[in-house]
């Protein structure tokens, strides 16, 4: 069994003023769908990258999961080809765009 992820940046930001929605993302989605075991947290931290990629959501919540990808075990040869791949599909625009923060996050 995998470390459990606790997520606190739901209440962290934004506690106070939504506490509601800080609740469903640190409970819910981190808490909850996050720890779901039915997909390994490898195949679950590429599914986000390519999801927010094909939304066009390049800012620093695919930086986050960028590194959260990394920190869970996705080689840079992986997210370069999950990133190719997705590129087809959700715009070559899109590609270089998350390229340019992936590349920042495995410059190791």
């Amino acid at each position: 069994m995998s470390k459990k992820i606790v997520q606190t940046a739901g209440r962290d930001a934004l506690g106070e003023f939504a506490p509601e929605f800080a609740h469903y993302n640190d409970d819910v989605l981190f808490g909850e769908n996050w720890n779901n075991t039915d997909i390994d947290i490898k195949t679950r931290c590429i599914i986000t990258v390519v999801s927010l990629m094909s939304q066009g959501i390049c800012d620093s919540s695919l930086k986050h999961h960028l590194l959260n990808a990394k920190n869970n075990g996705v080689t840079k040869k992986e997210i370069v080809a999950a990133i190719t791949h997705t590129a087809f599909y959700a715009g070559w625009p899109k590609g270089w765009a998350v390229f340019n923060l992936a590349k920042e996050v495995w410059a190791d």
